[in-house]
């Protein structure tokens, strides 16, 4: 079957606009006709969006139902980091997104998880040693060695981090990293072990300092973490060594834009449509490879039609010279899936969380911050009743916790400032990187409610006060759902709204700022289920006994 299609045909690398026409047949580019010059009120033919790193569970969707929201916004393909579901069910949690991914016609393109678990001071669902990895990488549909969180094993030389290294040097596949904060000496050795990316830059100093070593710069903006702002301005000069990524984006977050509106609002600060186009279309699929069309004769068909240069509103995607998505809607079916899962904790209850006060004058303090991972950690006076550490909703000091769903286990209880609630309790168990349950509440009665709506579900989500109690559930490993993606995106949204407007949330993203309080190799203080750890010397505050 053969098509045409016209439009204003975007050379991104040429930098030229002219109007023409493309003739698809079989999924590929035959002709590439251009007629005149740039046609006024035709729409612009381009390369399709790429997410150069994206951990799709994060979207609380299985790749299918991602995939069927993404291609709306003329995203074609994406570079997918599966080691949160590989941190629950390893080598089978990767299988399942890979196959999950092929009922769809998208171009996920996944990675071997380097880093499962994350660190040995949390408990895990499973593990991925340095043989696996390398049996991983020399799977053809395996294309990249996901981001290398263990930085100190890099800077020490760690032989299982460095064997990992190595594995991906041979197969001639790059490998992503990880680094925050990480700056001078450290970064260059870091950078000289092989590591090519890093998407965790939060400051344009930082960035600056590892484009100058060589390595390649990701913008990152998903619901959490936030650096455009930061990082944008770069761009003018160092666009050929940068690309666009969310990293985790949840579904109402997805439904709302994806790279395109990365693309608009690059243009807007003044940073020329080439080079924006560069990083968000180009740059990804040359580093890793990917198996995506350039709008290029003999290219796969992987292009999109956009109203014009400015706001990037998507008529049409093509994906292998399919139409997977017109005039806002997707036109890929659904596909159903089985779910996978390891969830044995039982419920708590509120004696399984209380704090006792030792006598303690100050108490170490997460401090969490809107639209970033990083947290500084406060040393505070604590609030005691009887003898108990308990939560102080006027300083906005409440309490977290962390409950090892892997096996019955002692729960994890510090205490956290800057979430905001001022009644009830919110829980997750998409809890980067082991997905135990975290939860956060002014109250040990609503912590546990919250905790056992999930124990419940065997996963999800959820928020509760004392007249109300919301969940959704994720029987995918804990972190997913295989659920139409649109009306995830309609329950989370009023979750989302419940979590700010009635239980007092001030993050823009409450549950996802939930999710990486539990994520230790983010800097600064963190909680695991073994207990509150110190990111910054990579050791335990406090710990269960």
């Amino acid at each position: 079957m053969t098509k045409t299609i016209e439009g204003n045909i975007v050379n991104i690398e040429n930098r030229t606009v002219s109007f023409g026409k493309i003739l698809v047949a079989d999924g590929h580019i035959k002709e590439l006709e251009l007629l005149s010059t740039e046609k006024k009120g035709a729409p612009y033919l381009l390369p399709g969006f790429i997410d150069s790193h994206v951990h799709v569970e994060s979207s609380m969707l299985i790749p299918s139902e991602f995939a069927r929201m993404a291609v709306v916004h003329g995203t074609v393909a994406t570079i997918s980091d599966p080691h949160e579901i590989a941190n629950v069910c390893g080598i089978e949690g990767v299988d399942f997104m890979i196959e999950n991914g092929r009922t769809v016609p998208f171009k996920f393109h996944f990675g071997a998880p380097s880093c499962v678990p994350a660190t040995v001071f949390e408990t895990a669902g499973d593990a991925i040693d340095a043989m696996q990895v390398d049996a991983l990488l020399a799977r053809p549909e395996i294309h990249y060695l996901s981001e290398m969180m263990n930085f100190p094993g890099v800077l020490h030389e760690d032989p299982e981090v460095m064997q990992k290294i190595a594995s991906a040097k041979k197969f001639g596949k790059p490998v992503d990293g990880h680094a925050p904060g990480l700056r001078g000496e450290q970064a260059r050795k870091y950078i000289e072990a092989g590591i090519s990316t890093d998407h965790e830059c939060f400051t344009s100093e930082e960035a600056l300092d590892k484009l100058q070593l060589g390595m390649k710069i990701l913008i990152r903006e998903g619901s959490a973490a936030k650096n455009f702002e930061a990082l944008a301005d770069l761009l003018h000069e160092h666009y050929d060594n940068m690309m666009f990524c969310s990293d985790d984006k949840h579904p109402d977050s997805l439904e709302l834009g994806h790279i395109n509106k990365l693309c608009a609002r690059a243009v807007a600060k003044g940073v020329e449509v080439f080079k924006v186009l560069q990083a968000a279309c180009i740059n990804p699929v040359k580093h890793y490879k990917m198996k995506v069309g350039l709008l290029q004769k003999n290219d796969p068909a992987d292009m999109i039609a956009v109203s014009d240069l400015v706001h990037f509103d998507v008529l049409e995607t093509y994906i292998s010279g399919q139409l997977v998505a017109a005039n806002g809607k997707t036109l890929i079916e659904r596909s159903e899936c089985k779910p996978i899962n390891r969830f044995e904790c039982g419920k708590i209850k509120p004696i399984d969380i209380i704090v006792k006060h030792k006598g303690e004058k100050l108490i170490p303090v997460i401090e969490a911050l809107d639209g970033q991972l990083i947290t500084n950690r406060l040393d505070l006076e604590p609030l005691c009743v009887d003898g108990n550490i308990v939560a102080d909703t006027k300083r906005d000091i409440l309490k977290i916790v962390v409950v090892n769903r892997y096996r019955q286990a002692p729960v994890s209880a510090a205490f956290i400032h800057n979430i905001g609630l001022r009644q009830g309790a919110m829980a997750s168990s998409v809890a980067h990187d082991s997905h135990n349950i975290v939860a956060v509440g002014v109250d040990d009665e609503s912590i546990c409610r919250a905790v056992n709506l999930i124990v419940g579900e065997k996963g999800g989500i959820s928020a509760v006060n004392e007249e109300t109690e919301m969940v959704i559930g994720l029987p995918v490993a804990g972190l997913m759902t295989g659920e139409d993606g649109y009306e995830v995106s309609a329950r989370y949204s009023r979750l989302d709204d419940f979590a700010k407007k009635t239980l007092g949330s001030k993050m823009g993203s409450p549950f996802m700022t939930l999710s990486f309080m539990a994520l230790l190799v983010i800097p600064s203080l963190k909680l695991s289920d073994k207990g509150l750890f110190d990111g910054e010397t990579f050791r335990f505050v406090n710990q269960v006994s």
